[in-house]
Formats: C-alpha cells, structure tokens, sequence
C-alpha cells in the first residue's frame, strides 16, 4: 500500500450504515469514515453528504490491517477542488483516448500510467508532440494533436474584490481561519479582499468564485462579521 497518514485521496461511497460510512479508493483499497468525521456538528440527514457511488475527497487518519480511517470534514476547499479537478481532467482525458484508439483504450492508458499521469502526459503531449508516438499510431496521433490545439485556451485572470470585517477582539484570527481555507485571496487592506484565479473557461471559474464567497459570506453571518460584495 502507498498511501500514508495526512494523504488526501479519492474515494468511492460503498455502503451507509448508522455509525460509520464505507468506502473504497478507486485502485480497490477498503476505509471508513465513522459519523463525526462526515461533518462538524449534528448531521440530520447522512445523505446530504455521501450517498453509494458517490466519489468524494477524504483525508486519511490512519491506516491498520491494510483499512484506512478517513475524514471527511477535515479535507479543506482549496485540497476538495484541487483532486477533484485533477480527477475530472483524468476522466476527460480518458474519455478522449478511448473515442480515438476505441476498444485498446485501457491498454494505452496503462501504458501511459507506467511513465505519466494522463494529465503530465497530454501536457509533455503539447509541447513535444513525438511523445505521442509511443503510445498511438500516426493516425491517432494527428487525432489527437487536434484536440490539443482546440483544448489549448489562453488563461484569464479572474477576480473579485469583497470586504470582510469583525469588532471581535481576536478579529485578526476570525479572519484569518475564515479566508485560509481558500486559495488564491489577498489582502487589498482597509479590511478589503480579492480572490483571483487563471483559467481557461472563465465562466466556469467566475461560478465557482461566486460559490466561494457565499460560503464565506454565510460564515461571516454566523461569526458575526460584516461581509460584503459589489458583484452579488
């Protein structure tokens, strides 16, 4: 087994019982994750968090007779959305050999796994298209190279200013434990945020921005805090 304490890793829901919920990593290797660390506080309805086949991000506590003890609620936003993009570029990528080379699909991209992630692969693919040689016929390869190209999207820079404020005395540590859960915001001052982030689809990343600050938004209601936002 590879996997170690800390890892935060992928998981498939297998089944829901009254304490614990089972799950198994994508390469087969059995855990759980007892009820207090599917959530903070009281759950009222499991489901809102993990149904069967669900695939969801866990940390792992430990690791005894080859089981993992997962975590649920201790997976942070920016570690949640970082394996689960990475994951779906995987699942793209798949999708995309397999349309071209068909039924030998799993064998090229098992292939491919002994070197690269797909991920690695297709981006070492942009730039040194030989590499594709290797692993597709002459064919396949000018198949694929058109993806590529259409896939290629210059990055945009997407941001948003918010302000986020509190009379609390530990303010400073209100704040600071509120907004490090996510990646990519600083400080402007005068108690004024921005959170930026690159993409290739600013539409998708626009949404996701918008998620981020209702979230912190709900927060600082609970906390108290004075939060506000011009693009709302």
């Amino acid at each position: 087994m590879e996997y170690q304490e800390g890892d935060i890793i992928l998981c498939k829901v297998k089944d829901i019982a009254k304490t614990a919920v089972f799950v198994e990593t994508l390469d087969g290797i059995k855990g759980s994750i007892v009820l207090s660390e599917i959530a903070p506080g009281r759950i009222r309805n499991i489901r809102d968090y993990v149904v069967p086949n669900k695939i969801i991000v866990c940390k792992i506590l430990h690791i005894r007779d080859n089981h993992l003890f997962l975590s649920l609620r201790r997976v942070k936003h920016n570690e949640q959305k970082d394996v689960m993009d990475a994951y779906k570029k995987e699942k793209s990528i798949e999708n995309i050999i397999k349309t071209i080379v068909g039924e030998k699909a799993k064998e090229v991209t098992d292939k491919i796994g002994e070197k690269y992630s797909l991920e690695e692969f297709f981006e070492e693919a942009r730039e040194n298209e030989k590499l594709l040689d290797e692993y597709f016929t002459k064919e396949e390869s000018e198949k694929i190279i058109k993806v590529l190209a259409k896939k290629k999207g210059k990055e945009k820079i997407i941001k948003k200013e918010f302000s986020f404020s509190t009379k609390e005395s530990n303010g400073i540590k209100i704040i600071k434990e509120t907004l490090g859960k996510y990646e990519g915001i600083k400080y402007l001052g005068n108690s004024k945020f921005v959170i930026i982030r690159k993409s290739a689809d600013p539409k998708k990343t626009d949404m996701e921005i918008r998620e981020i600050l209702e979230e912190i938004e709900k927060q600082a209601h609970k906390l108290k805090c004075e939060f506000a936002f011009k693009g709302k």
